[in-house]
């Protein structure tokens, strides 16, 4: 087991699974839950909904500012700016020794979180997205989370009640290419002057693959696991659950559920969720059966 030392946390691979959770500072999540509806009020409910992270159990709050579902629309990143940054101050005024991620692949973005208390960088694009974005987490010292993505807004399907979803990316072998395609964004962290100890990497459930090869992807994470990073799995409410069971984003709790414990079972470090309290218990009950004490 190694550590690794996080703002006012020292987090220890391989000791449990590490639970993060889902704030969305959006009008339009694909789940249902963003809490700009009433952009007036969001950064009151966002605090309450951190405290109900934290009280479940939660690690890591996930804070983001613009809805990465297929086909939403992007938003500058000063509009992104007013919606996390005051969030992120308020939590980290409650909650001094919390970690708390910023979602974003703007470098601008990232600065001012990291200036409001983040603590860890989560980009969706791998550093791909943004050229400045590698060397300011740098700067800040901060975890990286790169992520594997080949999203592509001409291969998405419109499924009513269930959402949107990729149906056309082409892969000559899917682990194999979603492996090489992570240790280029490794190896952009590195240039960049991220130590190798503060990368985390995510295979990208939901973005730029079909249901067929997310549900791969779940099932053969030991494989990612296999590159020597830690990793991350967010499956939480997306498509293919709904899909898979047709089911509506505020209907997959179960599905995000198994989810859950194949991913942990296949050696996810961190999952990513907006259900706290249930993968909480998940996440303690499959560690219990899979990992060695």
């Amino acid at each position: 087991m190694t550590g690794l030392g996080v703002g006012k946390r020292t987090l220890t691979w391989g000791a449990r699974t590490l639970v993060m959770g889902i704030l969305n500072i959006t009008p339009d999540s694909f789940s249902g839950d963003g809490l700009l509806a009433a952009p007036a009020e969001g950064e009151g409910v966002a605090l309450s909904q951190a405290r109900d992270f934290l009280a479940a159990g939660a690690d890591i709050l996930d804070v983001g500012g613009e809805s990465t579902r297929p086909g939403a629309q992007t938003v500058s990143a000063e509009e992104e700016i007013a919606r996390v940054v005051p969030v992120i101050r308020v939590i980290r005024a409650e909650f001094p020794e919390t970690l708390i991620s910023i979602d974003t692949y703007k470098a601008g973005v990232a600065e001012a979180a990291f200036e409001a208390g983040a603590d860890i960088l989560n980009d969706v694009w791998g550093l791909r997205a943004d050229p400045d974005l590698g060397p300011v987490a740098a700067r800040y010292g901060a975890p990286v989370i790169l992520m594997h993505n080949r999203s592509n807004p001409a291969s998405i399907e419109v499924r009513g009640r269930l959402g949107n979803a990729y149906i056309g990316p082409e892969y000559e072998d899917l682990l194999e290419d979603v492996k090489r395609e992570l240790l280029d964004s490794v190896r952009l962290a590195r240039q960049a002057g991220v130590p190798d100890e503060r990368i985390i990497l995510d295979p990208g459930i939901g973005f730029g693959k079909t249901v067929e090869q997310n549900l791969e992807l779940i099932n053969r994470l030991d494989e990612i696991r296999a590159l020597g990073f830690p990793v991350l799995l967010g499956p939480s409410r997306k498509s293919f659950i709904g899909f898979t069971l047709n089911l509506p984003p505020d209907q997959r709790l179960e599905g995000t559920a198994a989810a859950v414990a194949i991913g942990i079972a296949r050696g996810a470090d961190i999952v990513r969720v907006h259900d706290v309290l249930q993968m909480v218990r998940i996440a303690r009950m499959t560690d219990a059966i899979t990992r060695k004490k």
